[in-house]
């Protein structure tokens, strides 16, 4: 094997464990729900001997619930929700990024740093009910049902989060 090919293995397998190591040492909170996103600059900082931005980042997982079964109502011959809501939880990504000022605030900012933590986000998609022509069987007129307007309606699509951010400047990095 030649030696740049060693050399791409080992700088490979040197990302992978920094990856892996980097999500074992995440958070009891940031394991559940999001994947952390280190970027490491560590290397660009000591080959150009300046002092580069912190970036970090957390992607959060979806997860699908379960959907709400029919529902049977009185006067109507279909269940409502024909075609149910399905809800889905998740997250809006997070960022994390600090930068170094050369004392551009003064003398006690040596940093601006702006922060979204990943905040939670609940979908429910659209959905379908619908009603037949016919209502259920009446007793006055020998269990034989009635014909009625056949019905057919949408239910919307809802969406809710909170997002937030911070804007920071102070001493260090």
């Amino acid at each position: 094997m030649k030696s740049t090919t060693r050399g791409t293995l080992a700088a490979l397998v040197t990302g992978v464990a920094a990856a892996v190591g980097a999500a074992a040492a995440a958070t009891p909170a940031a394991a559940v729900g999001t994947v952390p996103l280190p970027v490491p600059l560590g290397g660009a900082e000591s080959a150009l001997g300046m002092e580069l931005p912190r970036v970090g980042g957390e992607l959060p997982l979806p997860t699908a619930g379960s959907p709400e079964g029919p529902r049977f109502a009185e006067g109507r011959l279909l269940p409502a929700g024909a075609v149910p809501r399905l809800p889905v939880e998740g997250g809006l990504p997070g960022l994390d990024v600090r930068a170094p000022l050369a004392h551009a605030l003064g003398d006690g900012f040596d940093h601006v740093g702006v922060s979204t933590p990943a905040s939670g986000l609940r979908a429910v998609s659209p959905g379908l009910t619908a009603d037949g022509p016919l209502t259920g069987p009446r007793a006055g007129h020998a269990g034989l049902p009635d014909l009625k307007q056949p019905q057919l309606g949408l239910l919307t699509p809802a969406l809710r989060t909170v997002p937030g951010a911070d804007m920071v400047a102070g001493p260090g990095l």
